[in-house]
């Protein structure tokens, strides 16, 4: 009997096609690569089994539940989590590498760069619309997503390390017009949230938090030093909540209607 894998890289997509392999090419020095394919119409499945035979297939609705699927199919003592549009250069892979070897926590965080199509924009991120680093790398059961669409929260049961020295590479937006479209895509999974949970907020509340969150990415994460996509990633990282209640609101408000002619 083969021993068990001690580091498992696992990867999720969605007709990922045009740059899965470019993903999977940085990930061979995992002992194992976990590809979950989530509702895939294109050749993603293709492309994956060139680099695996450890595919997972389905249908999820929820990114916390397909996420936790990815990682319960991993065999490995650790589990490296990596998205299709982020890569891991040489001296990662290293520290990586050697981390799993020596660490006696059990989980550490990955600092990110993040590019808006060839330029490194590495000041302004977080609040919910881009991470400066996340933890990526963890051992087998202390990692749990929680169950919702959009930036689903994580319960911890084990002791966390420090950071990890080297960057992830991270393509985050191909354009500005790439940076509207996910704002609007996250902002609508957002608001179904918030509608599951039958609190969407006050918008007094969100307003407030527009402001905040915009000080926070441009003044304190010194998004100020990217010029102009410094100051649209603050922008865009107050407006998610409040798009997100604005959305939720309408959608309560069409419901109510629709409720009122049927009667």
């Amino acid at each position: 009997m083969s021993a068990e894998p001690n580091l498992s890289a696992v990867i999720s997509v969605h007709n990922e096609q045009h740059q899965l392999a470019a993903c999977l090419d940085t990930l061979s020095f995992a002992d194992e690569i976990v590809v979950l394919l989530d509702k895939c119409t294109d050749e993603s499945k293709a492309i994956a089994e060139r680099y695996t035979d450890r595919i997972v297939e389905g249908a999820w609705d929820v990114e916390g539940a397909r996420r936790n699927a990815g990682i319960d199919a991993c065999r490995g003592t650790w589990i490296f989590e990596i998205d299709a549009d982020e890569r891991v250069p040489d001296a990662l892979k290293d520290e990586i590498l050697k981390t799993v070897q020596t660490s006696t926590a059990d989980w550490h965080e990955i600092p990110v760069d993040n590019y808006v199509g060839t330029r490194l924009v590495r000041w302004g991120w977080g609040a919910s619309f881009g991470k400066a680093a996340y933890p990526g790398l963890f051992k087998k059961g202390v990692k749990h997503w929680g169950l919702q669409r959009v930036h689903p929260p994580l319960d911890w049961s084990g002791a966390k390390g420090e950071m990890l020295q080297n960057r992830l590479v991270h393509y985050v937006d191909r354009d500005i017009s790439d940076m509207i479209k996910r704002l609007d895509n996250y902002s609508s999974a957002r608001a179904l949230d918030l509608l599951d949970s039958g609190d969407i907020g006050s918008l007094a509340n969100n307003v407030r938090r527009f402001f905040s969150r915009f000080i926070k990415c441009f003044v304190a994460r010194k998004g100020y030093r990217e010029g102009g996509l410094g100051l649209l990633i603050a922008i865009f990282a107050g407006l998610f909540p409040l798009l997100s209640h604005i959305k939720a609101r309408y959608a309560e408000a069409e419901a109510s209607q629709t409720d009122e002619r049927t009667v």
